[in-house]
C-alpha cells in the first residue's frame, strides 16, 4: 500500500514539469532566451574604442544602446516588423559601417533625406545655413580628456593643448522640435578642410564624428543607409582610463571615471 503511494520523481530533462521551468535545465534555457530577446530588440551594450566622438564619448566609455527607438526588426534581418520613429538630425547613433557589416561604428546624424550638406574650414554648413559654434563657458568634459585621448591620422599621439572645443547648435530635423546643442572638438590650424555640397538621397543619412578632424565618417566613405542603423545610443554605464591588457573589453577597476556613470549621450 505504501508502496503505490510514492510518487516517481520526473527526471530534470522532462521539459512537461513545473519543476523543469524553476530549477531545472529549462529556468537557465528561459534565462538564456529573455537575455538574447532583450539585446535582440530592446537593448545592446557597447564600448567606444576610439576619440571619434570625443568629447561626448571618451575611450573606453561602455553605454547602453536603445535599439526600439527607431522601431522593431525581423530576428536575424534588416527588415522592420514596425517603425516607431524616424531619425533625426543630432541624434547619436550605432549602426553597421556600409563597407563591412562586420563592424559596428557610433557617429553623429548631421543630414537627413533631402539636406544639402556642406563643409568648411571647420562650419559645418546644412541647406545652405551655417550651424551656429560657440566655445562653452563649460570645459568639464574637455578637462576629463588626456593627452593620450588625442590621436592623428588614427594612430599618432597628439596633445590636447592642440585642440579646441566648441559647443555646436544643429537644427530642428525635418519633423520640427528643438535643435540638438553638443560639442565638437576642431584642431588648431586644420580648419582648411572642405567637404561638398552634396544632397543627402532618400533613405540615407549624413553622419559625422564630433571629434571633426579624426572621424571616418559620411565624408570618407559616403551616406549611411537607414536599414543600417542598430539603435540610439542612450547613456554611459561604465567608464574607464584603462582596460585590462589581456582582456581589452574589461575596465581596469583602478582607472574608473566614476563621474561617468549614467552620463547621458547628448
Amino acid at each position: 500500500m505504501a508502496k503505490d503511494q510514492q510518487q516517481t520523481k520526473p527526471p530534470p530533462w522532462d521539459w512537461r514539469t513545473k519543476h523543469f521551468w524553476t530549477e531545472g535545465w529549462g529556468s537557465l534555457f528561459l534565462a538564456v532566451f529573455i537575455a538574447l530577446f532583450i539585446r535582440w530588440g530592446f537593448v545592446e551594450a557597447y564600448v567606444i574604442p576610439s576619440g571619434s566622438m570625443l568629447p561626448s564619448l571618451l575611450i573606453h566609455d561602455h553605454i547602453f544602446v536603445n535599439k526600439l527607438t527607431y522601431g522593431l526588426r525581423v530576428p536575424f534581418s534588416e527588415n522592420w516588423m514596425v517603425k516607431f520613429n524616424e531619425p533625426k538630425r543630432g541624434e547619436v547613433i550605432v549602426f553597421k559601417y556600409p563597407r563591412d557589416m562586420s563592424t559596428f561604428f557610433i557617429k553623429r546624424i548631421v543630414g537627413e533625406p533631402g539636406d544639402k550638406i556642406y563643409y568648411e574650414n571647420g562650419t559645418l554648413y546644412v541647406n545652405d545655413k551655417p550651424v551656429e559654434k560657440k566655445v562653452p563657458a563649460n570645459q568639464d568634459d574637455f578637462n576629463w580628456l588626456r593627452d593620450a585621448d588625442f590621436t592623428r591620422d588614427g594612430n599618432v599621439n597628439d596633445a590636447k593643448s592642440n585642440y579646441v572645443e566648441f559647443t555646436e547648435a544643429l537644427p530642428p530635423g525635418k519633423e520640427g522640435g528643438e535643435g540638438k546643442d553638443h560639442s565638437i572638438l576642431l584642431r588648431k590650424g586644420d580648419f582648411y578642410e572642405t567637404f561638398g555640397p552634396v544632397v543627402v538621397p532618400a533613405d540615407h543619412l549624413f553622419v559625422m564624428g564630433d571629434n571633426r578632424m579624426n572621424s571616418m565618417d559620411s565624408r570618407v566613405w559616403s551616406f549611411l543607409p537607414k536599414q543600417n542603423i542598430l539603435g540610439r545610443a542612450m547613456f554611459v554605464w561604465l567608464s574607464c582610463e584603462e582596460t585590462i591588457p589581456a582582456l581589452p573589453m574589461i575596465c581596469n577597476p583602478l582607472t574608473i571615471r566614476w563621474t561617468r556613470f549614467f552620463h547621458p549621450v547628448n
